[in-house]
């Protein structure tokens, strides 16, 4: 009996992006971060240590013209987090779903 190939569960396409991100916390913590990818209803990043499941979260990124086709946009998200990979020593991988943006006006 072979092994079925998983089907792909993603709704919206995601993007292949190495972006710094700040991801704030409700009660004032900060990490700092690398995405992995981002799709209109989620992220994944790199942070140096483990975040707990359902933990909330709030950050702001810049997309750039490559994704917005126009000019870089800043979104201000929240959301939190729903899964949690550990990759190797001081690397962990977390995703979340967002559940909140808005686009932000340039000064």
């Amino acid at each position: 009996m072979g092994i079925e190939p998983q089907q792909e569960q993603r709704a919206t396409r995601r993007f292949a992006l190495r972006l710094p991100l700040t991801v704030k916390f409700p009660d004032g913590g900060e990490k700092e971060a690398q995405t992995r990818d981002v799709s209109a209803r989620g992220i994944s990043f790199y942070v140096d240590s483990p975040l707990a499941e359902g933990t909330p979260i709030e950050f702001t990124l810049t997309l750039p013209p490559e994704i917005t086709l126009t000019e870089s946009i800043k979104v201000h998200c929240k959301g939190r987090v729903v899964r949690v990979e550990p990759q190797s020593p001081g690397r962990v991988g977390i995703a979340a779903v967002i559940e909140r943006y808005e686009f932000l006006a340039e000064p």
